[in-house]
This record gives structure tokens, sequence and C-alpha cells, in this order.
């Protein structure tokens, strides 16, 4: 880091400043005009209060902290240090300090600092906010607490997101009480500041810093004000400016943020393997001691309602296994199901995943399928459990695990496919892995494959989640496949959730920008929600999230942006921008122009995969305007080997899929295709049986619009 600039000089200021005894007014962050002013007395302790604050009792913020949208990238887990070095050829006291009236303060500041840096350390290495206070409180040094605002969220920046939660929690928790307002208001303004010396060390400063402003407002610690204060006072070009604009448009002016923000902070420290583990150690305890008391304070104590349907599965491998205890386990799935303490949806998905993987038990229980059916009766018989909701065990125990052991396979390969195209982005080499893995093009492991690249996704950066909804657009999948992916996504989304809070909002967003990407259409949103009864389910509020999302104003741009696409940040290509360049070269092509430029066109766009596009917009426009031309060029691409049969294949499928809304303009759109069908088998550009009667007949298969 530049040792002259960024912190340097904000210290040098602000020594400055306290030397002098007296503060430039115009560094006062908090006007005195401002209907959320703070008069500063003493030391600097608020002496009233004049805002509008969301927050219960006095006004001041809610302690613990509960606010800040979006998730946190990943890190390098470093320390981040700023004092200048005395022994480097560069450094020079007077830059430091810069005023001889600060030579008295200089060192009290610089005790300051380090005592600072002292306290966050031992503040992340324990989470003890009481005693991180008492340290601060004992440095007695108020006006210097700008720097440890600074100071804290710097170093967490630079952290996981664990520290980066600790901060905020801390931050909500020392406002007023400790560290007053218009000093909390001037460490957010040096981090804004900061911005562009940030950046060189923490590459998505932009974003981290916009998501601790936007956590401050939402803890009403920071006015919103201090956003468009902020953006007036520094240059255009800054970072900060695209921070504070970050943090408005990106976060607090999304919809839903609240609850979005409510959920987005919370940091599991409980892992899907220890979960199980205490579900399996409660019950064999249950089993042993009989206390029911005790199994359910402890069912309770693992606050996880959504993952009870384990307990469920649980409970029934071990009545299974232990038959002398089936009674005692089945009497307490009885009495947690009347208590309300299981609810019935979680009963029945227990069931369920015990039905799916009834096979496998075989191997190890005898007549493990016999057995499950008597316990399925008798849950039934006692009233506790709706057998008709319940999947069929009339299973072909042969044919089944063949294909579950082909089905696992994939899910395998699928898994490295995915994280190779994570570190190429090269989405060829996707198309000719699902080719050679799914040569079928089976739509159960279609859906399998999008489930799985959204799951690897939802938890990585914001990057990876770009790419993958790129390859999803890309690939043209049925969207009855893409549906399936998504409702298999929902039905794991409470195994999901422990080790991903937030993945109804991420669901949520990739549902939105498949629709956006027009790889689903809006109808079919409904077809995801029909498979999850109830606004309470976790389909039903990944379906309303998705809904608010797509009824925002500027929804498109936004939810095209949301993992920062759209720029030149973005990875991969822009459906959007490749569309706008295709629909130009055949516009200057069918109006006179040369079909070698247009031929270099379409190669230099470098998305073999994506000339479905170039087909579907020719033909389109061949049947509008009922000139041949552009047939031409389709035939000099074909016959040079540019666009092969198989991408021929796909843009005249998209083209039969929109004949419904084509006709409304072009009254013979279905005359033409089939003539042009024709046509096409007859020069070898389409095999020979090729179907075309899905959309004549009124039905929507095709994923690409």
């Amino acid at each position: 880091m530049n040792v002259t600039g960024g912190f340097i000089s904000d210290e040098r200021q602000e020594i400055v400043q306290s030397a002098s005894g007296s503060e430039d007014p115009m560094q006062i962050p908090i006007s005195s005009k401002s209907p959320r002013s703070t008069q500063v007395h003493g030391k600097g302790s608020p002496v009233n209060h004049d805002r509008q604050s969301r927050s219960p009792m006095d006004g001041r913020p809610k302690k613990g902290g509960c606010g800040g949208k979006g998730t946190w990238g990943g890190l390098l887990d470093t320390d981040s240090s700023y004092a200048l070095d005395p022994n480097d050829p560069n450094y020079d006291s007077s830059e430091e300090y810069g005023h001889p009236n600060a030579r008295k303060s200089a060192p009290d500041f610089d005790a300051f600092k380090k005592k600072a840096t002292i306290i966050v350390e031992e503040y992340f290495a324990t989470d003890d906010v009481d005693s991180a206070t008492n340290e601060l409180k004992e440095l007695a040094m108020p006006s210097y607490n700008y720097y440890f605002v600074k100071k804290l969220v710097s170093m967490a920046m630079d952290r996981h997101d664990h520290e980066k939660e600790m901060a905020a929690v801390l931050l909500s928790a020392l406002y007023a009480d400790v560290i007053d307002a218009p000093q909390v208001y001037r460490g957010f303004s040096k981090l804004v500041e900061s911005a562009d010396d940030l950046i060189v060390d923490i590459p998505d400063t932009v974003d981290i810093l916009a998501l601790f402003i936007a956590r401050a407002v939402v803890d009403d610690i920071l006015p919103p004000a201090f956003l468009k204060k902020q953006i007036a006072l520094l240059p255009n070009d800054s970072k900060g400016v695209e921070v504070l604009e970050r943090a408005e448009k990106g976060y607090l002016a999304a919809p839903m943020h609240a609850e979005i923000i409510e959920r987005r902070w919370r940091v599991s420290k409980k892992t899907v393997e220890d979960v199980k583990a205490r579900i399996n150690n409660l019950l064999i305890e249950y089993v042993t001691s009989g206390d029911k008391k005790e199994a359910y304070r402890c069912i309770k104590d693992l606050k996880v309602p959504f993952f009870h349907h384990e307990i469920v599965k649980r409970a029934l491998v071990m009545a299974m296994e232990r038959r002398q205890a089936e009674d005692r386990l089945l009497d307490l799935l009885k009495e947690a199901a009347e208590e309300g303490l299981i609810n019935s949806s979680q009963i029945t998905k227990g069931f369920d995943r015990m039905i799916d993987t009834i096979e496998d038990l075989s191997l190890d229980i005898p007549n493990a399928q016999r057995i499950l059916k008597s316990l399925i009766s008798k849950s039934t018989s006692d009233g506790w459990l709706c057998a008709s909701s319940l999947r069929s065990l009339s299973l072909e125990p042969r044919k089944k695990l063949l294909e579950d052991n082909f089905t696992r396979t994939f899910k395998l390969k699928s898994q490295s496919i995915v994280q190779e195209y994570f570190l190429t982005g090269d989405i060829s080499e996707v198309f000719s892995c699902l080719e050679a893995e799914n040569k079928t093009s089976s739509g159960e492991l279609n859906a399998i494959f999008v489930k799985r690249l959204i799951t690897l996704a939802m938890d990585r950066k914001n990057r990876e989640k770009e790419m993958a909804s790129v390859l999803l657009s890309s690939l043209c999948f049925p969207a009855d496949d893409v549906v399936n992916g998504f409702v298999m996504l929902i039905e794991s989304a409470d195994d999901t959730a422990l080790d991903n809070p937030v993945v109804v909002e991420d669901l949520a967003m990739f549902l939105a920008r498949a629709v956006v990407d027009e790889v689903l259409a809006p109808q079919h949103l409904e077809e995801v929600g029909s498979q999850f009864l109830g606004t309470d389910s976790i389909g039903g509020k990944v379906l309303q999230m998705a809904k608010s999302l797509l009824k925002a104003r500027l929804s498109g741009e936004r939810i095209l942006r949301c993992w920062g696409g759209g720029g030149s940040s973005r990875p991969g290509w822009a459906v959007e921008d490749v569309k706008h360049k295709i629909g130009k070269l055949l516009e200057e092509y069918e109006s006179g122009g040369d079909i070698r430029e247009a031929y270099r066109c379409i190669k230099e766009l470098g998305m073999p995969f994506f000339h479905h596009e170039v087909v579907k917009k020719a033909m389109v426009m061949v049947m509008e305007k009922k000139n041949d031309r552009l047939w031409g060029l389709l035939a000099h691409c074909f016959g040079s080997g540019l666009i092969t049969m198989n991408q021929m294949t796909k843009g005249f499928s998209r083209v039969e899929e929109s004949l419904d809304d084509l006709a409304l303009d072009v009254p013979d759109a279905r005359k033409q295709f089939l003539a042009y069908v024709e046509k096409a088998k007859t020069t070898g550009w389409l095999d020979s049986s090729f179907h075309y009667g899905n959309s004549i007949n009124g039905k929507e298969n095709g994923a690409c619009q």
C-alpha cells in the first residue's frame, strides 16, 4: 500500500485537528441543520438524538445487530496493518503528522492506534463484546474513536464471514454508549475515502464495504442521508462512489430487503454432519433411558425445525435395526407429532426418505421393505401419519439399483464438469462432456445437472453464480427439465440451509434470473410453486421472493446484474449483448451486406454453442420478410462447418416453440415453417427424424424462447 495516501493522510489530518484544539466544521459529518443532528459536549457524548429510529426504546440501534444484505465473498484470512515503517527509506515523520502543533498529540494517537489494533485482534479471537467495550472505554480517547471504527471494519473486510458479522455486532453494541454518532459517521467517511487504497489489497472492497454501510444504515448507526452526502464530497471516478452506489441500489433498495437482511448476516455454526451426529446421540440416549422429556428438550435445542425429517428417518432406521426398541421410538414420534414438535410435513418427508433408500437398507437389514410397511401401517392406525401422502413402495429392485448406480456416477461426473467450468469458463467443453455422459439427452439427468450446477454455485462467490446462470442459459435444456431441477433444489433446501442460511434468497434469485434470461417462461414459476403448497413452505417462499424480484421496477436490468454481470467484470459472456450483436449482423447482411463479413462476425462471436440463436433469428427474419437472402447465409455457414447440424436442430426447434407468437404478426408462419423444415431436411441441415409437431399442437417444451 502507498504509505503516502489512504490511511496516512486521514490520520495526519485528524492529529492536526486534535492538536489545534478544534475541528474544521467542514469535517463534522452531521450538520446542525439536519433533523438527525447530534450536539457534542465535553468528551463527545451525545446529549440529543433527534432521530427517526426503527429501533425500540430509546432510539438506539438493535443490540446484537440484525442488518445488512448480501453474502460475504471468501477473502484472504490475513491481518490488515497500515502503520508507517520508520525504517522505510521513504519514511518522513512530517508526512505522518504534517503540522508542528500535531507533535504533542502524535504519541497519544500512535498509542491509540496500537491499542485499537490489539483490541480488535483479541475481539476476533474471543468474540467477547463486553471485554472489547470495556477496553475501549479504558482508553478514554473519544476523539479518536472514528479510527477504531475504521480499523475494525477494514480488518474485518480482509477476513471471513464470521469476523465480518462480529464487527457489525460490535459496532451496534458500541454505538452511543461508547462511540458517539459523529465518530461513527466519520469512521465510515474515512473508509469510503480510503476505498481506492483498500481495493489494492482487498479486491472485493466495493461489495464488502457497501455491505457494511448497508448494515450500519439498517442497524440505525448511520443515517440514510450518509450515502448522498458522501457521494457529493467524492470525485466521480473514485471507488468510494461505487461503494455508496452499490450500498444504495444493490442492497438498501432491493425488494424485501428487511427480511433478507435479518437472515443474511447470521453465520451458521452448525453443519449437516454435526446435526446428524447430535440427532443420532439423542435417539440412542432416549432408547437407553426412555426419558421422553429429555429427548424433547434435545430436539428443541437443535433449533432446526426444517431438518426434523432427519429425526424421523433416523428413528425409523433405528427401529428397523433394534426391533426391541421399535415401540419406544414410534411412541416418541407419535407424541412429538401430536404435540406439534415435529410437524406433519416433516413426518411425511422422513417416511418418504426411508422409502427412497429402502433398497440400500435391504442390503444391511433383511426384510427391510416388509418392516417399513409394518411401521407405516402402525403409524397410520395410530393417527399421526397419512399414508396416502407417501410415495409408493412398489419398486422394481434390480432396475432401480442399476438406475441409482448410473445416476450416482453421473452426479459425480457432473460435479467435476461444473468445477472445471468454474476454473476455465469453457462452455464448449461443458457441452462436449455432457454429450458424452448423457448421450440419450435424458430429462432426469438434465435436471440433476441443473441441481448440481446451482448447488455448487450457491456455495461460491458471485463470479461462479454469474457463470452458472450464463451456462444455464446457453445449455437450452427443455423447460420441464429445468423446472424439475429447481424442484429438486427446493426439496433439498432444508438440508442446504444448514450450510447456507440464505438458500431461499439464492434460489429465488437463480429462478428470477432464469426467467430474465428466457431459460424459463413466467408461467413456469407457477409450475415450480405447484409442487410446494402453502406460502410457509420453502417452495412457497422461493416462489414469492422470485415474483417480487421480477415485479420490481427495472427488475430485468437489476437481476441481470445481481452478481456483478453486465459490465467488463462479467465472467464469460452476456446473453443480451450477444443476442443484440447477432440481430445487428443479420440485419446488416439482409440489407445488402457482404456474406463474408457476416460469416466473419458470426465466427468472431467465439460461441459455437450459441449458433442456434443465429439460426432462430435468421429464420424468423426470413419468414417475416419473405426474403431468402438469409437462408443463403445459413447455407454458407452450414457448408463451411461453422454451424453444425446440432445447432441447426436447436435453432429450428426454438423457432417452432415461438410459432404461436410469430403467427400474430405472420399469419402463414406455420405454413412457411413446415416448408422450410422440409427444405432443410432435403439439404441435410436437419435429420429426417426431426419432429416438428409440438408447438403446432400448442405445447411448449423448450427452455429457450
